[in-house]
């Protein structure tokens, strides 16, 4: 059966996510041809444009080029946070479900959940869960947002809700730090600018390798003294880097020629939705705000045995236990591609009902 349908068609489509995407030719010819320096010694002019340029973006005074999404994560946790110290967030963010362990094996904080709203934070019960200090108690420090947020289906943070976030955190004294991987696709949905989304966060990081296509590469932002000390806890991660310019320059060839296109992404992500939505195999569980489509496959098996039954059929999604898959829309994803999938979908569908 799976045969017989990747013959008719043997395009792999690839919705497994958007670190899926692949640089353009200019992309590629920007990394040959980048100015090139010694980053270690902050010699690097490229990468030191780069860092200019998502200060000015984000409003903060000062940016630092990592290698990873993950490695800003542990690197802002360790530049807010001493070990123990407590940071308040939501029970599905990245840093939590998917970074290894690392808030706790290596920044050594101690996590608080407190109840969301689409995988945000709600403001009263994020001042509830904040407790008098005390000798016997972790230190409260740190409050994480993540905008978008990933498992909560992409959902989007606007910039009144973040604010009375950002509000209860400063009547308690702590930091806030915007996990941001996504954030050129919250701004693309809102119709907003980055600045708008970091207002009231103390840092905020942005990764390159998702919507916007680059193979590595991820951007801390701050104050000045936050990323000096950022800078610090980079190196003790191993995240020194000598010509790194290569990386800033594929990143650059994104903010001029694909962040404006992230709202295609999102309208290709909503005709995948809507097509889907026309099965009886297949139910759309998420509001698609942005490029991100969760569908819970119950009806025809667990996520695991229909996702792999996809990828005979040449569709390769993400799983979402226990009931559903993930299918992520990016640069490479067109509305035919989108059309062609819930097809694929719907074939495989009715041979396992049939079956």
């Amino acid at each position: 059966m799976g045969t017989e349908l990747m013959n008719s068609d043997s395009t792999v489509i690839n919705v497994r996510s958007d670190t899926q995407t692949l640089p353009t030719d200019a992309m590629r010819r920007a990394m040959a041809d980048a100015e090139l320096g010694d980053e270690t010694y902050h010699e690097d002019p490229t990468v030191r444009h780069l860092e200019d340029r998502i200060a000015a973006l984000t409003g903060t005074e000062s940016a630092m080029l990592v290698l990873s999404g993950t490695m800003a994560n542990l690197v802002a946790l360790m530049t807010h946070c001493r070990p123990g110290d407590e940071v308040f967030l939501d029970a599905n963010v990245h840093v939590l479900r998917a970074e290894a362990g690392g808030l706790s094996r290596v920044a050594g904080v101690t996590p608080t959940i407190v109840p969301s709203a689409r995988g945000h934070l709600v403001a009263r019960d994020l001042d509830a869960a904040v407790r008098p200090r005390d000798v016997i108690r972790p230190r409260p420090r740190l409050v994480w947002l993540e905008n978008t947020h990933n498992l909560a289906g992409g959902s989007v943070l606007d910039p009144r809700t973040q604010a009375g976030i950002a509000a209860v955190a400063r009547t308690h004294g702590l930091s806030v730090h915007l996990d941001g991987a996504r954030l050129p696709n919250a701004a693309a949905a809102l119709g907003t600018s980055w600045s708008d989304l970091t207002s009231g966060v103390d840092s905020v990081y942005l990764d390159f390798t998702k919507g916007l296509a680059c193979p590595l590469g991820s951007v801390l932002a701050g104050p000045k003294d936050f990323i000096d000390e950022a800078r610090y806890h980079r190196r003790v991660l191993g995240g020194g880097m000598r010509q790194a310019g290569v990386i800033a320059a594929c990143a650059l060839v994104a903010l001029d020629t694909l962040v404006e296109r992230l709202v295609l992404d999102h309208e290709t992500a909503q005709l995948l939705a809507s097509e889907l939505a026309m099965s009886d195999n297949y139910r759309v569980i998420n509001d698609v705000e942005t490029n991100i489509v969760v569908v819970d496959v119950s009806k025809l098996g667990s996520p695991r045995f229909v996702a792999e039954r996809l990828r005979e059929v040449g569709v390769i999604a993400s799983l979402r236990p226990p009931h559903a898959i993930r299918l992520v829309t990016h640069l490479q994803i067109t509305p035919a591609l989108a059309v062609e999938t819930a097809r694929r979908m719907e074939r495989l569908a009715t041979e396992l009902v049939i079956a």
